[in-house]
Order: structure tokens, then sequence, then C-alpha cells
């Protein structure tokens, strides 16, 4: 992502670096736990979240442009006004042979100024073992929106 202009990710496992001597993360011991688990080996993601960077927003749409020279069709875009201080989010939803990507801008200024940016890929056909009780348990009433 760094190539494409968007800011370099620090969280580590979502696209930043892993952290060395890190400690591994405890087995699943509870059924939130597991379903959680078996639903990060449905996705890719990449992310950043801090504080705001000059020429984002226009990367982000390059991104967005060469993912679609790449394959992915592009589906809705949104754009849609978050806080009271003019901060906005940008959506767009891309698809590619069986996976549904969101990608998204959040720029909030002013009192808060950060800024977050993510790319999350999703396998249809691994979110498809997945019951309805299970995605509602996951994503509450998201779920039945897809």
């Amino acid at each position: 992502m760094r190539k494409g202009g968007l800011p370099r990710s620090d969280l580590p496992g979502i696209g930043g670096p892993t952290p060395s001597g890190s400690t591994p993360l405890p087995t699943p011991s509870t059924d939130r736990q597991r379903l959680e688990e078996r639903a990060y080996a449905c996705t890719a993601a990449w992310q950043y979240l801090g504080p705001p960077v000059d020429g984002s927003r226009g990367a982000f749409e390059k991104a967005v442009t060469a993912l679609v020279a790449e394959g992915w069709v592009q589906g809705e875009r949104q754009v849609e006004k978050i806080g009271v201080k003019g901060g906005t989010m940008l959506q767009f939803t891309l698809r590619k042979r069986g996976w549904v990507m969101y990608a998204r801008h959040a720029g909030v200024s002013q009192s808060l100024s950060m800024e977050m940016i993510s790319l999350n890929a999703t396998e249809t056909v691994c979110m498809d073992r997945f019951t309805e009780q299970e995605k509602k348990a996951l994503f509450g009433e998201d779920a039945e929106r897809g």
C-alpha cells in the first residue's frame, strides 16, 4: 500500500510489521472467540489509523482506481458526513472472483484530528459457511445487509 501513496500502517498484523518476540494469541476459549477466529480466516485486511496525512484522500482514490485496473469491479461509492466538525467518510465496495472488498477513508478534523484508511476483503465462499445465527452473533444487525 505504501507504494500506492497511502500512509504506512504501524498496526501489527493489519498491514504493519509483525512484532518480533510477540506473544502468540491464546487459543480461543469461548464460542464468540472461535467464531471470530473463523471469520478472520476469511479476510485479508490493511489499515492505517493515526494523524492526518497530506494527500491521503487522493492516494486512497488512486489505490481504488488501481484495484479497478487489476480487475476489481467497483460498485457503490458512498460519502457520509461524520461528526459535527465536518469530517467525512468515503467508502467503495469492490468485487472480484468471489471476494468483496470494502475500501474506506475517514477523516475527522478540528478537535479530534485523526484519519482512518482501511481495505478489508472477505472471501464470499468462506463467509457462506457461517449460519445465519453465527453471522448475527458476529455482525449484529449488519449481518442482514450482507
